[in-house]
């Protein structure tokens, strides 16, 4: 069988976050104060709408949006991991559940040449409109209480896996390798052999932490840090190894239940 790498974006393949990446493409680099204030908590998309509107008040061109974009840094070890799973797609499955966007995701990973690692991104759809600039919507309506409005990384996660047995594609591995807040709620729908890897320092690893330490937590994921993708990538290297050579989960390394 198969493994599954799951991805966030931002600060997770990329070093930084592609929604306050893009104000580098207005001449002074910043937004007035009146449309910094507009925001309301748990409304970014919303939010992000204003701001690539005012981009586009601005006359600043989607060309020129997309340049800016393609200058946002990788993680450090994110190129050889997305490099190694698009050679290795026989064995490995890769998607992208984002709070960003289908435009600059899509701009991003093209210009690094690393698309093809990517089998599936869920985010929210952009497009350019007539007036030439960018719309951003939001990427689906739920009834979680625990994400943003605009998207629960769980549900589409549990989408996608229920798509997938479906068509015959069980997975003997999944790893989810996040850093933010609204990376914790996939969480709860992972198996005992799977892999949850908070990025150091960030959101995630501290909610992990503070969910282990919880006497009836339901997390039955390994959790393994990680600051450089080249540690998600000798996880996974490891896995696809012992899957060659038909061997199951339960031998490599030990793991929660």
């Amino acid at each position: 069988m198969k493994a599954l790498v799951v991805f966030d974006f931002d600060y997770t393949v990329v070093d930084d976050n592609s929604d306050t990446w893009v104000i580098r493409c207005l001449p002074d680099q910043a937004l007035p104060d009146s449309l910094k204030n507009s925001y309301q908590k748990g409304h970014w998309t919303e939010y992000m709408g204003r701001v690539m509107s005012y981009i586009g008040d601005q006359a600043v061109n989607p060309d020129t949006v997309r340049n800016v974009m393609e200058t946002i840094p990788f993680t450090d070890g994110m190129t050889e991991l997305l490099t190694f799973i698009s050679e290795h797609k026989s064995a490995v499955d890769c998607i992208v559940i984002s709070d960003s966007n289908t435009m600059f995701i899509d701009w991003i990973l093209r210009a690094a040449g690393l698309q093809s690692a990517v089998d599936r991104v869920f985010t929210n759809p952009a497009k350019i409109n007539k007036q030439g600039y960018m719309e951003v919507q939001c990427y689906h309506s739920h009834d979680c209480a625990r994400c943003p409005i605009n998207l629960c990384k769980r549900k589409v996660l549990e989408m996608y896996l229920s798509e997938q047995s479906k068509r015959g594609v069980e997975y003997q591995r999944m790893f989810y390798a996040g850093d933010g807040g609204n990376d914790l709620c996939p969480t709860s729908c992972m198996r005992g052999q799977d892999v949850v890897m908070p990025r150091k320092g960030f959101t995630l690893e501290r909610l992990l932490a503070k969910l282990q330490g919880q006497e009836d937590h339901t997390l039955r994921a390994r959790v393994v840090a990680w600051s450089s993708g080249t540690e998600i990538l000798e996880e996974l290297k490891a896995t696809v190894q012992a899957s060659s050579q038909g061997r199951g989960c339960d031998e490599i390394g030990e793991y929660s239940t």
